[in-house]
């Protein structure tokens, strides 16, 4: 199964989504979303998950949990922006969520991909959107599970360096 992992969109879907997604079983969204429009766009590319982030309004947060949790080919998922727990990292969210296999988060637009306790997979996408203050580009990422194997992830920049 391949996932697509995104966060901090903020109303802005790059056209360079739809091609990094092109071949996505599902989509984890770790909020700060924008308009309810841009999930359905999202929905046309494949299943979406998606969590609402500090900057959601009442009608994400009307349709969205503050933290899912679901399981995907065996593994345990847990998605969430993590603003309640300030700057979120993968410590913090393994400590909250011990079962899970595979945290996901967003928030601080810094794209992370790693492991916690040598099995736990934690991503953060990076900020999908418009380019961060301190320069990185927008990006998303890719998980690809597979039953009775650890997931195997990567992060895609959107957009070359340099480039708005």
């Amino acid at each position: 199964m391949r996932l697509g992992v995104i966060a901090d969109t903020h109303g802005l879907l790059r056209p360079e989504v739809h091609q990094a997604f092109a071949d996505v079983d599902h989509i984890l969204h770790a909020g700060d979303i924008g308009p309810e429009e841009l999930l359905a766009e999202l929905e046309a590319l494949a299943p979406v998950t998606a969590v609402y982030g500090n900057t959601d309004g009442f009608d994400i947060r009307r349709r969205c949990p503050q933290v899912a949790e679901l399981e995907l080919d065996g593994f345990r998922i847990v998605v969430t922006h993590g603003d309640q727990f300030g700057v979120p990292s993968g410590e913090i969210l393994h400590g909250e969520y011990p079962d899970a296999d595979i945290l996901v988060y967003g928030h601080t637009h810094r794209p992370v991909l790693t492991t916690v306790d040598l099995t736990v997979t934690v991503m953060n996408p990076g900020a999908a959107g418009r380019r961060t203050k301190d320069g990185l580009p927008p990006s998303v990422g890719i998980l690809e599970l597979e039953p009775g194997i650890p997931p195997r992830g990567r992060l895609l920049p959107l957009l070359p360096a340099g480039e708005e």
